[in-house]
């Protein structure tokens, strides 16, 4: 008996090394090192499409049912900081792997939304909605999904690098090599590039499009949802021209800009400057991402958050924080490669007419690369994604046949 519970408790040791040894980082290069975090099966996606999802989206979208399982990886890659000097960094992201035993297949890099509070980054699959939706409707179906966690997040060591745009196309960018490198390990090769993102990630898809084209990566075609993409523009209208949908939480758009400008460009006190001294402390423990902060303490009105002068448009154009907002505009290239940008019409932080900006831009030179796309007369922010995750695997499909 003895001798038998022994040989037992050998197996399972065995099984739980082999289990742990399975989820130990595995190096394959210098800069990389991915592992293995869990794998998705055709049921758990399923639930994510169709219960989890249309509880977030408070609405039901029609979404393709999962064909197959999806392996789980966690990349920590080496980066820098283009900010400071290309200073040396630590980023991570999200891969999701088709089990599908195919050695060829198309790629999606996704560019994640605004994240404040206790919101989970891509690499925190089990809490983060947007990786969930994007791997259960785009890994089920044979595409390799990546996201960058952006700097600030996951296995990084800094503050977060909200729409500091280079160091954020530089994580996406730097994800999507270490991601090669893997999938080279993995005897895996891609036959198609489509860079997505929602909100600031779609901002972000932009900017790392014109990343891309600049260094001659071969890109198939973009889709983004509710991508803000000219700062100043979204920033003075919240300012100047408030709509009654405007959401309480576009506070948090100038918290985060305010500090993250202030630590990567190196600005001391742009941020004291810009809120009111009775908010200043409170602004900071938010973008700290303070878990001691209450949902009921959390500035949602601009105009006690906000030092009366930037509601002048002369003062705040004229401002270190309005000029750096001026400088983000991500669309103003001639761009070679098809984009399809989805909104909607009811959205509580983006306009119709910033949301058809770059598109006309494109037009006013004669470029009809860019096509701006309403998800509906009832599409808010969210809602925006929600719809136009499936337009895009629709629109890739067909690119892939």
């Amino acid at each position: 008996m003895e001798r038998g519970l022994s040989l037992i408790s050998f197996v399972l040791y065995g099984l739980f090394a082999a289990v742990a040894q399975d989820k130990a980082p595995v190096k394959v290069s210098p800069d990389v090192q991915y592992q293995y975090l869990g794998t998705f099966n055709e049921a758990t996606m399923s639930d994510i499409l169709t219960k989890e999802v249309p509880q977030i989206l408070e609405d039901k979208v029609a979404y393709t049912a999962p064909r197959n399982a999806v392996k789980l990886y966690r990349v920590i890659y080496n980066s820098v900081v283009p900010e400071q000097e290309n200073r040396p960094t630590v980023a991570s992201g999200i891969l999701a792997i088709p089990a599908t035993g195919a050695r060829t297949m198309p790629l999606i890099s996704y560019q994640h939304g605004t994240l404040y509070g206790d919101m989970a980054p891509p690499s925190d699959h089990e809490r983060s909605f947007e990786s969930r939706l994007m791997i259960s409707q785009f890994a089920s179906q044979g595409y390799v999904v990546i996201s960058a966690d952006y700097f600030g997040f996951g296995a990084s060591p800094e503050k977060d690098s909200y729409i500091v745009l280079n160091s954020q196309v530089q994580a996406s960018y730097d994800m999507y090599r270490a991601a090669l490198v893997v999938l080279e390990k993995e005897g895996i090769a891609i036959n198609r590039f489509f860079p997505t993102g929602w909100s600031q990630g779609g901002v972000i898809t932009m900017a790392f499009l014109e990343r891309l084209e600049t260094l001659g990566v071969p890109v198939t075609a973009v889709g983004t949802a509710a991508a803000q993409c000219d700062a100043f523009v979204m920033v003075n209208g919240f300012l100047s021209h408030p709509r009654p949908i405007d959401a309480g939480w576009v506070t948090t758009m100038f918290i985060l800009t305010a500090f993250a400008f202030e630590e990567y460009y190196r600005i001391p006190g742009l941020a004291r400057g810009l809120f009111n001294d009775d908010q200043y402390e409170l602004a900071r423990r938010v973008y700290l991402k303070d878990p001691t902060v209450q949902k009921k303490d959390f500035p949602l009105d601009l105009r006690k958050l906000i030092r009366p002068e930037y509601f002048d448009p002369q003062y705040f154009a004229h401002s270190a924080y309005g000029k750096l907002a001026l400088e983000m505009h991500p669309y103003r290239w001639d761009i070679r490669t098809p984009v399809r940008m989805y909104y909607g019409d009811v959205d509580e932080c983006l306009t119709i007419g910033l949301a058809r900006l770059p598109m006309e831009w494109q037009k006013a030179m004669g470029n009809n690369k860019v096509e701006a796309i309403s998800v509906g007369a009832d599409g808010t922010h969210r809602l925006a994604f929600g719809r136009a995750v499936p337009e895009w695997k629709s629109w890739f499909d067909a690119m892939l046949k």
